[in-house]
């Protein structure tokens, strides 16, 4: 049956119900799930139609897109990599579309790969890269076209010159290079026709020795283990060790390994930390003799996370020595060490959040007591710790908040104070509004905290706001310069982002606390903000919208088709939305971890529970609702937002012209980095579609 909504494409409602273990379950939009079919063809050609045309009427649009690009418009730097006597390190020019990879010799920048010179439609990617041990050579990943399906080279530091390869089916492999620069190990998938229709899995740690064919890489680590298995991998400065970590799926649990080097053949990884809920990361001190020390950290016995010290000899929990106990209501997301000559003594750099806020203490590293902390300009976030692997008394980090540019930030542990680099007195300019963080009450007594960006210190009057959250992965939603979310408020609105249970704002129990069986807890704690919202005046029921990305998109998802009278619009970007048939496309298996899996009874009836796909409601008023997707995401399939899209234009009784639902496809785009000029477009269409039915215009 075609049932065709006036102002909407019509779209065929089919009558297929399937019973997987005994449970009805419809399904009338099916064959929107294949994009080759003709009918989604055409059908998605009009969806298109129908957006252009809204945002043609729209000239507000462009007052956004001006507004977003002048609060963008920062040099952006990433964190430096020091490799021998080189600084390497990616940097945005105000206006530019991607950052360059530029290498400092002395006090001279030099760029050494630009992505808009390789490509100047802007659909190359820098997605990775890493020096080697000396500088000289480097070996960068690319992608194109929004897949994050990557090529990787090495080039000469000197010259540019390519030495090796392309190589391809690597997805941002990490890249642990041997000190003398012959070879390195990497992560790399099992060619496809091996494993028809499983490509983007089975994934495998080799050894490639330079100027060799890919196809004689050393198998290393991998075979006969989880299909869907992540891992990770790091080379000790002497070379000597190589440390593995394995993760299955999302789940942040890890299994930790070590392989000896030095014996010919192929290396035997041995277990470290395997099995038990923990995860566990290694730091290699500049000596890996059998005696010298290694540092650990782990929430193994501490769900906060603590750092220990072992040796190489003797690495298992067995014989670990606590160095770092947990720290009342802070938890630990990294750990390095400085060794530099000029130091009088080793120290260790702990950082943490706090209520999702950073911070960063230094340790003596013989007995773990706190000797200091590293100074920040502000209540911030603090991130990518990056210290150089031997003779050290530097460490490197980038700072941010909701109201400062991200900026690189160095600590000399000789002085004990942090200045802006490469130019020590590059101060940090924060913008003139106002940033606080509140805590509020959920359905079942849990205490919440979300941050407020405002223009005003407290509530003067409800105005218009947009609440958004991600609740899943353990991911924190920490404080950061959004200039979307700036020009909102400058505008006169207010943003609001939560941090409800799934995420990382509060460790390991906050996220088994949303996760799997318990998810609605996550929509429960997003709903409650929504409530503190418009409870203590900041806005009113008409003017508070919900945006939400990814696993975001979920969450806005679920409290869009659980509560749809409470928010006055909502904007689901890149999202899983059908969870039964979830883990049928793009990354969707890697995720049982977190949400379950529907070949287990009683996991189905949880995901049917709050799947938005299969709850929305035929008559009900639906709020406005625009629905985003990249059209090559590989990781979240756009067959999400299309059921979701023909299943509310079908349900809500609202008339399009007063709230409409729209999709917005974005061509030869992924889910992850993109053009700035594509990401200003974005949020400029979302504030837009926001800002209509909120009542806020820039």
């Amino acid at each position: 049956m075609t049932r065709t909504t006036p102002g909407y494409p019509p779209a065929e409602r089919i009558d297929l119900v399937e019973q997987p273990h005994g449970i009805p379950i419809a399904d009338p939009y099916r064959w929107l799930e294949d994009p080759a079919d003709p009918r989604t063809v055409d059908w998605t050609t009009r969806q298109d139609e129908l957006y252009a045309d809204w945002a043609a009427d729209r000239p507000e649009i462009a007052g956004w897109r001006a507004r977003i690009a002048a609060l963008s418009a920062n040099r952006a730097e990433s964190v430096p990599v020091r490799c021998g006597t080189r600084f390497f390190r990616l940097v945005r020019e105000p206006g530019a579309e991607h950052a360059v990879l530029v290498v400092r010799d002395g006090s001279r920048d030099r760029v050494l790969l630009d992505p808009s010179a390789l490509d100047p439609t802007g659909a190359t990617v820098l997605e990775s890269w890493q020096p080697s041990a000396d500088g000289q050579l480097l070996a960068v990943q690319l992608s194109s076209g929004g897949t994050e399906d990557c090529l990787l080279t090495v080039l000469d530091v000197d010259t540019g010159e390519v030495l090796d390869g392309p190589h391809d089916r690597v997805r941002s492999s990490p890249i642990g290079w041997l000190p003398d620069s012959t070879a390195f190990y990497y992560v790399r998938r099992l060619a496809p026709e091996l494993v028809p229709g499983e490509e983007r899995y089975h994934r495998r740690v080799y050894r490639h020795v330079l100027g060799t064919d890919a196809s004689t890489d050393l198998l290393v680590f991998g075979a006969g283990r989880s299909r869907t298995q992540f891992y990770d991998l790091a080379v000790a400065p002497d070379g000597r060790w190589l440390a593995l970590t394995a993760t299955e799926g999302a789940d942040p649990d890890t299994e930790l390994w070590l392989a000896d080097l030095r014996p010919t053949g192929t290396p035997t990884p041995r277990p470290v930390q395997v099995g038990g809920a923990a995860a566990t990361r290694l730091e290699f001190g500049p000596d890996t003799a059998g005696h010298a020390p290694i540092w650990l950290r782990t929430d193994l016995d501490a769900p906060h996370g603590r750092v220990v010290v072992a040796t190489i000899g003797e690495p298992t929990p067995a014989d670990w020595r606590e160095l770092i106990p947990e720290r009342p209501g802070a938890v630990l997301t990294d750990f390095s060490t400085l060794h530099g000559h000029e130091l009088s003594r080793p120290v260790g750099l702990a950082m943490w959040t706090r209520h999702a806020v950073g911070e960063i203490t230094v340790h003596d590293l013989t007995d773990g007591r706190e000797i200091g902390t590293v100074p920040l300009p502000g209540i911030g976030t603090v991130e990518n710790l990056t210290v150089p692997p031997v003779d050290s008394h530097q460490a490197w980090f980038r700072y941010t908040d909701q109201l400062t540019p991200p900026a690189v930030l160095c600590f000399d542990a000789r002085t004990g104070r942090t200045t802006g680099w490469p130019e020590p007195t590059a101060q940090l300019t924060a913008l003139d509004l106002h940033s606080r963080q509140l805590g509020f009450r959920s359905a079942d007594g849990t205490t919440v905290r979300m941050f407020v960006l405002s223009a005003t210190a407290a509530p003067d009057r409800p105005r218009p706001a947009i609440l958004t959250g991600y609740a899943g992965f353990g991911v924190p939603m920490r404080p950061g310069y959004l200039p979307h979310a700036l020009a909102w408020v400058r505008a006169g609105g207010i943003y609001a982002v939560a941090g409800p249970r799934g995420g990382g704002e509060e460790g390991r129990h906050w996220h088994r606390a949303g996760r799997g069986a318990l998810k609605q807890n996550g929509f429960d704690d997003f709903d409650a903000a929504g409530d503190a919202l418009v409870r203590a005046g900041w806005t009113s029921r008409d003017q508070l919208g919900i945006l939400g990305g990814s696993n975001g998109g979920l969450l806005v998802g679920a409290a869009l088709t659980q509560h749809p009278a409470k928010y006055a619009a909502v904007v689901s970007m890149s999202a899983l939305l059908d969870m039964v048939r979830y883990e049928r496309s793009g990354l969707g298996p890697s995720w049982r971890s977190e949400y379950g899996s529907a070949e287990h009874p009683d996991e189905l009836r949880v995901l049917l529970g709050y799947s938005p796909y299969h709850r929305v409601d035929p008559g009900t008023r639906y709020p406005p609702t625009l629905l985003t997707v990249a059209a090559a995401d590989t990781r979240v399939d756009p067959l999400h937002a299309r059921k979701m899209c023909a299943a509310l234009q079908h349900a809500s009784t609202a008339p399009p012209t007063e709230a409409p639902v729209l999709l917005r496809v974005e061509h030869d785009a992924g889910h992850g980095t993109r053009t700035l000029a594509r990401t200003t477009d974005l949020f400029a269409d979302v504030l837009a579609f926001l800002g209509r039915h909120l009542g806020l215009t820039p």
